[in-house]
């Protein structure tokens, strides 16, 4: 069993929890993920390393609350127990000294962002970051993020902060400025990573992205989560979830995603039902 040391609410429907998990932060790497299960009956969901401390032994994710077991895990509380917490799982990022490095994170993707952030920035590179949300309470970790950048931009859709737009209008004034960009690293929404990976392609900029697709067990076993990278099958749980963001076939990861939204609903309808009712009977 894993312990709930820490719980906080980063906003309405967005939750941080730290786990004792001592194996798993010993091993854990930027751009890696852990299979969490709630009980022994519950779904197994991915859910990527926000960050981890070796010497307390804890491991962070924060996630939304979106479909019954992420609403289920955030109901838990501090000392609350999860009955697995398997990993580190998946390839690690390619951390190393390329120059300049702009790294893009959406949405609750930007969690999975921070570590890989402050890797690349303790390697030596220049790190320039770029955090979007629809609204400034989506915004997370800006000032953690913030501490390993040298140059840091926030946009919004409504321009509550930061700039009004996309990440990707940022992105291109960046280009357009005709800054040297090594590298380009994208975290976030699968429609927001296609539009960064359809921008820098033209001109040459390499660009890594973190595949968000279905999984299931996570090692590579299921085949749930295979993804079409240069036409090839991968599968993100053991081949990635960093591929090439200029040969994600991504219009197929999008229909791919949408494959239990039905399913979900109805379990998600289900599991509050049931919280409110009090019922305390298998449905």
């Amino acid at each position: 069993m894993y312990k709930i040391v820490k719980k906080r609410k980063l906003y309405e429907n967005i939750k941080e929890i730290k786990v004792e998990a001592p194996l798993v932060a010993r091993e854990a790497k930027p751009g890696q993920f852990v299979i969490v299960k709630i009980d022994e009956k519950g779904e197994r969901i991915p859910l990527t390393i926000a960050d981890f401390d070796r010497k307390k032994g804890t491991v962070r994710i924060i996630f939304l609350e979106i479909g019954k077991t992420t609403k289920q895990l955030g109901m838990l509380n501090e000392g609350d127990t999860l009955a697995t917490f398997s990993g580190p799982l998946g390839k690690p990022s390619a951390i190393k000294k390329y120059g300049t490095v702009v790294c893009i994170g959406g949405g609750v993707g930007i969690a999975s962002l921070y570590p890989i952030v402050r890797a690349l920035k303790e390697k030596g590179n220049k790190v320039i970051s770029i955090l979007g949300a629809r609204t400034k309470d989506l915004l997370i970790l800006e000032n953690e993020i913030k501490e390993y950048c040298d140059e840091f931009y926030i946009t919004t859709d409504d321009g509550s902060k930061g700039k009004k737009g996309l990440v990707t209008d940022a992105l291109q004034e960046l280009i357009d400025k005709q800054i040297k960009i090594d590298l380009v690293m994208a975290v976030g929404p699968v429609i927001m990573m296609k539009a960064v990976s359809e921008l820098t392609k033209p001109y040459g900029i390499k660009t890594l992205v973190s595949l968000n697709p279905i999984m299931v067990d996570g090692t590579g076993m299921c085949g749930s989560c295979r993804v079409t990278v240069g036409g090839e099958t991968k599968f993100a749980c053991v081949d990635g979830p960093e591929f090439d963001g200029h040969k994600v076939d991504f219009d197929n990861l999008l229909i791919r995603n949408k494959r239990f939204l039905e399913e979900e609903g109805l379990s998600l309808k289900l599991f509050l039902r049931k919280h409110w009712q009090g019922d305390d009977h298998e449905y």
